[in-house]
Formats: C-alpha cells, sequence, structure tokens
C-alpha cells in the first residue's frame, strides 16, 4: 500500500470504528437489554439470553481488539510524514493482514456463530467487522424481539384484566357467580387465564414471538397475540350475556305484568269457553262439544317464581325463565281461543241457519208472498226448532232448507234442473 491507500484505509475503518462504537453503546442502553438483565427469565428466553450475553461480551472483546489494532496502526502512520518502505510494508500487515489475535480470556468459553468456541483466533480487521456485524444483528434481534413482546402484551393484558375486573364486580351485582351460572365460571377461567398469561410474556417473551418469513432485519417479526386475543373474545362474550341479564333486570317488572295479563285473558277464554259448553250442552241436542281444560297450574306456579326471582334479585334465573314464560304464555292464550272456538262452533251454526231463515222470509216479504200458507207453516216449523232447547242442528237444518225450496218454488217457478243450488243439496 503507498501512503495515499493507507491513509484511505485508516480512514475508512476509522469511520466503521466509530459506526460500531454507536451501536454497541446503543445496544447498552437498549431498555430491552436492560429489561433482559433484570428479569427472572425462563424457558426458550432464559436460554437464549444466555447465549446473548455471551455474545455480547465477545463482542466488546472484539472491538476492544480491533480499537488497540487501529490506534496502534494510526501510531506508526503518525511517526512519519512520509513513512518508509518498511513503514508501508508494517502497515499493510497491519490495516490488511490477519494482524489481531484473541487468546486467553475474551474467548473463554465464548460462543460462535460458525461453530463452538476457540482459544486463538486470528482476524483481519475486516474480518472482524464483519464479525462485530453478525454478533451485533444477532444480539440486536434477540432484544428487540423481547421487547417488542413486552411493549405489546402486558399493557394489553393488565388493560383487559381492569375490563375483566369491572365485568366480575357488573356479574356479582345481578348474581352471576361461579358455581351458580356459566358465565360466572367463564370469568374465573378468564381470571386465572390472563394472570397465567401475563407471567409467562413476563419471564418468557421469545415463547409470544413470530419471526417473519425470509426476513433477515433485527427484530423481524411480530408478537404471538392469539392467547390474548382468544381470553378477549371471551371476555366479550360474558359480558354479551351480562348485558343480557341487566336488560332483564331494567324491564323485568314490565315483562311480568305483561305475562300476567296474556295468562289472565288465557283463564278468562278458558272460563268463557266453559260457560259456553254449558250452554251448548244445554241448547243443542246430538253435538260432540269438547272438553274444557282449566288454567295451567304450572304456568302459574313458574310466574310466582320468576316473581321471586325478580324479589331477590336472581337476575340470572329470571332471564331464561322469562324467555320461556314469555313463549308458553302466548301459546297458552292460543290454546284457549283454540277451545273456544271449537266449543261455541254449534251455536256459530245455529246464528247462522237462524240468519239463513230470516233472510228467506224478507226475501219472501218484499215480493209479497209473506202469507203463503206453506211457507207460514214451513217457517214456524224451522223456527220452532231453531228457538228451543235443547236445538236439533241436524233436523233444523233440514227444515230450514225446506223452507228455502218452498221459497223458491213461490219466487220463480220450478224450471227443468235445480233452481237454487244449496237448497236442493
Amino acid at each position: 500500500m503507498d501512503r495515499d491507500e493507507v491513509d484511505r484505509a485508516l480512514a475508512r475503518l476509522g469511520a466503521e470504528h466509530e459506526a460500531v462504537e454507536t451501536s454497541l453503546l446503543a445496544l447498552q442502553d437498549h431498555a430491552g437489554r436492560r429489561l433482559l438483565e433484570g428479569a427472572g427469565l425462563t424457558g426458550v428466553t432464559k436460554e437464549r439470553w444466555a447465549a446473548a450475553e455471551q455474545s455480547i461480551s465477545l463482542l466488546w472483546a472484539y472491538f476492544d481488539a480491533y480499537t488497540a489494532a487501529l490506534e496502534s496502526a494510526r501510531e506508526l502512520r503518525d511517526r512519519r510524514r512520509w513513512p518508509t518502505r518498511d513503514d508501508l510494508a508494517e502497515l499493510t500487515e497491519r490495516l490488511r493482514g490477519e494482524s489481531v489475535t484473541l487468546a486467553g480470556a475474551a474467548l473463554h468459553n465464548a460462543p460462535t456463530l460458525t461453530g463452538p468456541a476457540r482459544l486463538t483466533e486470528r482476524f483481519t480487521l475486516g474480518e472482524l467487522v464483519n464479525r462485530m456485524n453478525e454478533l451485533y444483528a444477532h444480539s440486536l434481534d434477540l432484544v428487540v424481539a423481547a421487547d417488542a413482546v413486552w411493549s405489546a402484551l402486558p399493557a394489553r393484558i393488565d388493560l383487559l384484566a381492569a375490563e375483566l375486573h369491572r365485568t366480575r364486580g357488573l356479574a356479582h351485582s345481578v348474581g352471576v357467580r361461579p358455581g351458580e351460572h356459566p358465565s360466572g365460571d367463564d370469568l374465573e377461567s378468564i381470571t386465572a387465564e390472563l394472570a397465567e398469561l401475563r407471567a409467562q410474556v413476563v419471564s418468557d417473551p421469545l415463547a409470544f414471538w413470530v419471526p417473519a418469513p425470509g426476513s433477515s432485519a433485527p427484530g423481524g417479526g411480530r408478537p404471538d397475540t392469539g392467547r390474548y386475543d382468544r381470553a378477549a373474545r371471551a371476555l366479550e362474550d360474558v359480558r354479551r350475556e351480562i348485558d343480557a341479564v341487566l336488560t332483564v333486570r331494567q324491564d323485568a317488572e314490565q315483562r311480568l305484568v305483561r305475562l300476567r295479563d296474556v295468562l289472565s285473558r288465557a283463564d278468562r277464554t278458558l272460563a268463557e269457553a266453559r260457560s259456553a259448553r254449558g250452554e251448548v250442552l244445554a241448547k243443542i241436542a246430538a253435538s260432540e262439544v269438547p272438553a274444557v281444560s282449566g288454567p295451567s297450574i304450572v304456568l302459574q306456579e313458574q310466574l310466582a317464581t320468576a316473581a321471586e326471582y325478580r324479589r331477590h334479585a336472581q337476575w340470572h334465573r329470571l332471564s331464561p325463565l322469562l324467555e320461556s314464560l314469555e313463549r308458553e304464555a302466548e301459546d297458552e292464550l292460543l290454546r284457549a281461543r283454540e277451545s273456544l272456538t271449537a266449543v261455541t262452533a254449534p251455536l256459530a251454526v245455529r246464528a247462522e241457519l237462524r240468519g239463513r231463515l230470516d233472510a228467506y222470509k224478507a226475501k219472501v216479504a218484499r215480493h209479497g208472498m209473506a202469507e203463503d200458507p206453506l211457507l207460514i207453516e214451513r217457517y214456524d216449523a224451522a223456527r220452532r226448532m231453531l228457538w228451543s232447547a235443547p236445538c236439533d242442528l241436524r233436523v233444523a237444518e233440514e227444515a230450514v232448507l225446506r223452507y228455502q225450496r218452498a221459497a223458491a218454488d213461490v219466487l220463480v217457478p220450478r224450471q227443468p234442473g235445480p233452481v237454487d243450488q244449496r237448497g236442493d243439496s
């Protein structure tokens, strides 16, 4: 190397020395490194940090050797403004040859990236810079990964734990407790999971790190939030359940009033059906009248239980009971109405026959045939049957049909074929 080449090499190596020193000091002051040094580590983080600490110690040993070699070369260059041939030969050897030797304590038990530690190693200054860059990148990757996990997960876990604490207080206020409600058991499970997750994240952050595939940059990757996300979703499900219970607490009285009203209407309808059945049996002969059941004792008992739950603020039990009661109460009212309709069907038939008879009589009167003896006779016969008790609907219907046919014959002379289809049926 000539003088200019020596000066350029010293300048380049000096710049690299400054960059390495800046990086090492930044690594030394990195928050993640300080946390790793002070944490009670476990698992994969403990193993990898033990190796990284040795790598960092080796980094400083390399840096000290690099500094000493560079200073020695600078001192040799500074002896003369115009170095001799021997000076240039020695500077060339120091700057380009394997002029740095590390031996003994500096390398004792120190790992390398390429294999087991050796007691003595020789480097060129360029090789030493490359080795330091490799060790630095490896160590920084671990520190950044641990710091990223610690920065992301514990704070989020603490926020979720605070939300969990509020949710547990709200759950207890509405009676959602472990052993009494599934959501109470879920809250206990989530509490235990968050406590365990936080302890593991603090002691073994690298177990929650997912490296980015193909990335060579230090800290390339992301924290694994899978367990946290599952706990957050489970808490959200519990919160929705408790919101439903709270809604029950707010409108329980109105829903109970509506339930009492629906069941009361069902009971009144059934009472009306029982009364109508007695009337039908008395006034209609030879008719099958279905039996009418009494009010639902089970629903009344469940309604009383619901009121008791509300009185004692057992909202978690009241919620499902109210939902089932509302469905069953509507079914009970529908059943009562169907029973009333079935029971009063014969009376409806009798009323229809009475209306048909009077309608034909009015039609005959409009045509001036009200005094026809046959019509009067058949009308009186049909009317006696329909307005007497018990009424035989089959016989009464035949009587009304005879009156209809007689009225049709009087009003319109019978032609071949049926004139009044309903009357001839």
